[in-house]
């Protein structure tokens, strides 16, 4: 398979748009109206007040092998922007040195030095624009935010504003083939968050969702998309042959297969759970009680559904493989 085929395709599932040549000034950083604009704090009157997150092909292809070469340990890096209305531009990300679990990733000093050290030398080689957030992964769970997110994001608004937060899922961007990336801001402290009505459905495993839950309405989510210019091809290139040669050489239902089986075993716990509470004190079975769309019963569903798309992926990644570099093999042997 021809790799600027596939570069393609995936330029087409993750909605990268190239930007006009003639339109090339988002690239370029304004230091003065940067300032001026940080300044009038426009955020403070109006906790909605940024609604769009655009990430730079660049940015998003390194956070993604960032986050894939973690495994199931967390990672952690910033990201390079500014700001123009209501939107946030992230232009470049950079990898932090920092410990790393399943479930968080802790800062230590060596991590803010090298911050530091990273930021004083990318202005020397001309990339000007300050960080405006930071990213991290959460392998297999989904991208929100959880009680130490939402507490990190808060003390990152209040001393580093203008600044976001955005959560990668490596797991699934692998099973789906298709980058799973959300954006976040933080409300202030003792803000009511509206009620938004019920947000686009996303499995959670039966740990995490309390968690997920008590802090769903401390943030809000940014609408993300993706842009590249005319002169990222180059660079796209070079950081793709790397990517797509790491794609090529793994298979989803190898790497994939210790998120696969928790996966089934979360799910069969949500099974259990939800069959206990649609059966009745006598054993009777009276069904699931909950009218609305959203029930425990159609999510279990949808999960088991998310879950089997993905399998057939896998598979058929690896039936294709196998057509394109082991047949043509065997019909040269046989002649």
């Amino acid at each position: 398979m021809d790799a600027n085929i596939a570069r393609k395709n995936w330029e087409l599932e993750n909605n990268i748009v190239a930007v006009d040549p003639a339109q090339d000034q988002i690239y370029y950083y304004n230091a003065e109206q940067d300032k001026e604009i940080v300044a009038q704090k426009p955020w403070l009157s109006d906790p909605h007040y940024f609604k769009y997150v655009k990430v730079s092909a660049i940015a998003l292809i390194k956070m993604i092998m960032h986050a894939r070469s973690g495994g199931n340990i967390e990672i952690m890096g910033l990201m390079q922007g500014k700001i123009q209305d209501d939107t946030m531009y992230v232009m470049d990300s950079f990898a932090l040195p920092v410990e790393g679990t399943e479930t968080r990733v802790n800062a230590q000093n060596e991590a803010y030095e090298y911050m530091v050290s990273y930021i004083e030398k990318s202005k020397e080689v001309g990339r000007l624009e300050n960080v405006i957030g930071w990213y991290h992964s959460h392998p297999g769970y989904g991208c929100w935010l959880s009680g130490i997110d939402v507490n990190t994001q808060m003390l990152n608004q209040q001393y580093q504003e203008p600044f976001v937060a955005v959560v990668i899922d490596p797991n699934r961007t692998m099973s789906a083939g298709k980058v799973e990336i959300g954006a976040f801001r933080t409300y202030p402290e003792g803000y009511k968050a509206p009620d938004e009505g019920p947000s686009e459905y996303q499995t959670i495993p039966l740990d995490k969702i309390e968690d997920f839950g008590v802090h769903a309405k401390s943030y809000y989510s940014l609408e993300v998309s993706h842009f590249k210019s005319t002169l990222d091809t180059q660079l796209l290139d070079i950081l793709w042959n790397k990517y797509w040669a790491n794609t090529l050489s793994q298979s989803p239902l190898l790497t994939n297969r210790e998120y696969t089986t928790r996966q089934m075993s979360d799910l069969a716990q949500k099974m259990c759970k939800t069959n206990d509470s649609m059966t009745g004190r006598m054993g009777g079975y009276y069904g699931d009680r909950k009218k609305n769309d959203e029930s425990q019963l159609s999510k279990v569903a949808k999960d088991s559904s998310k879950i089997t798309v993905e399998v057939v992926h896998g598979l058929l990644s690896q039936i294709l493989k196998n057509e394109v570099f082991n047949n043509p093999r065997e019909k040269d042997e046989s002649s």
